[in-house]
């Protein structure tokens, strides 16, 4: 079972709202707005700012209708889309996140690169899945609240994530439409039981998409300090298996 860092203690959390943040955050607004990035675009710093940028590939995974292209669009600070429509391919979007490391106070640059795939279009092509698993960092795994049935599949999702062809990758469960509480099917008794049984905290998404960074800075830093973890639990292991190697040619 994946083991998730207590929140708070890789990243600082709420950091956006700290006075030394806002030179960074500066650089993924406009006209306090969300900056919308493109595949080859990146935020730009003063020259003697010197941040790094850490790379993922993150895949949003669930039934058609639980909102993974609302929860693109709401992570990247876009309208959401207020018709649903069936996601007819793969979409992507390039979401840019300043992070500052809570041991070392180092600041990054987190890019996201958030790929959306239609659950149709995964049945009908069979080449649609595996470019979306291939190098894939984290996945999302989503479930609506109003929707039991997308709740009750995640036992599913998750069993295919932890397949031995599946490379290690950062899972996280997010459920959304969690504003609208008038016709929520699924109970916080069945999310502590879920917690519980698989060890996985549950994010929470829902409500209007806002100006500001708030709405989207728990999940982004979620995703930002359990990539992060992995990271530095997967360098650890190579540096230590490198030095068994080392000690049996000696």
């Amino acid at each position: 079972m994946a083991t998730f860092p207590p929140p708070g203690s890789v990243v600082v959390a709420d950091w956006h709202q700290y006075k030394d943040s806002k030179e960074y955050f500066s650089k993924i607004l406009h006209k306090k707005r969300r900056r919308n990035f493109g595949l080859l675009e990146s935020p730009v710093m003063p020259p003697h700012v010197a941040v790094d940028t850490v790379h993922y590939k993150i895949f949003i995974s669930g039934k058609s209708g639980v909102g993974k292209t609302a929860l693109a669009a709401r992570l990247a600070g876009m309208n959401i889309p207020s018709m649903h429509h069936e996601t007819t391919g793969i979409e992507t979007t390039v979401v840019y996140w300043p992070v500052k490391l809570k041991e070392s106070s180092r600041v990054l640059f987190f890019r996201f690169q958030l790929w959306d795939c239609g659950e149709n279009a995964l049945r009908r092509f069979d080449h649609l899945l595996p470019s979306c698993k291939e190098q894939v960092d984290a996945v999302l795994l989503l479930f609506s609240f109003t929707d039991r049935t997308s709740f009750d599949d995640l036992p599913n999702q998750l069993a295919k994530w932890s397949e031995p062809s599946v490379r290690r990758v950062v899972k996280m469960v997010v459920g959304t439409k969690f504003d609208l509480f008038m016709h929520c099917d699924v109970a916080e008794r069945d999310i502590r039981d879920f917690q519980e049984t698989w060890g996985i905290p549950v994010q929470r998404t829902g409500g209007e998409v806002t100006d500001g960074l708030g709405d989207v800075a728990s999940l982004l830093n979620c995703l930002a300090e359990n990539l992060w973890h992995q990271d530095c639990i997967t360098a650890g292991s190579a540096s230590h298996h490198s030095q068994q190697e080392t000690v049996t040619l000696l």
